[in-house]
């Protein structure tokens, strides 16, 4: 009879052991990931307005459905938001840069070539602003048309004129 309870009592053992050492290791991991992203996690970041702007955008819808025969008003309230970020257009080449550019352009995302990278402009360069101007207008590869902005070709011609510049 005291085989089983000998075996239950390993079994429990060895099963607290395993439970015990799971345990360690998510608090582990709980306390790194708390270290990791505590730049993001603090109160400054959550209720700065721009934060918030892009929460909100990011979690946008991308189309919304007009239905025949009802009521479509809330629809031009939700979209008030897209028309008024259109009507936004930077002055300067640099504030374009900074605001769309810099996201794939800075870190070299999706194969953007980085911004001061001679040897993966100088092919682009070589082939003259006015096609790097009808890329960036046009769009190439897995970069979007005028970088994903409703603005004037002049001013994504004015930004690739300043991105050219940082390169030289």
């Amino acid at each position: 009879m005291s085989k089983p309870e000998s075996s239950d009592t390993q079994f429990f053992n060895s099963f607290s052991l395993v439970l015990g050492i799971l345990i360690f290791l998510a608090i582990v991991l709980f306390a790194l990931a708390r270290n990791i992203g505590k730049d993001t996690q603090s109160e400054d970041v959550l209720l700065d307005p721009l934060h918030i702007k892009d929460v909100h955008q990011n979690i946008e819808p991308f189309a919304h459905e007009a239905i025949a025969g009802q009521d479509n008003s809330a629809l031009a309230t939700v979209s008030a938001p897209q028309t008024a970020a259109a009507a936004d257009v930077p002055a300067t080449g640099e504030l374009a840069f900074n605001k769309v550019c810099t996201a794939c352009h800075g870190t070299g995302v999706n194969g953007a070539p980085k911004v001061g990278d001679k040897a993966a402009w100088a092919p682009r360069l070589a082939q003259g602003k006015d096609t790097l101007y009808q890329h960036a207008i046009a769009g190439k590869g897995a970069m979007p048309p005028k970088g994903g902005t409703a603005w004037p070709d002049a001013t994504i011609r004015m930004t690739v004129d300043y991105m050219v510049s940082l390169g030289k």
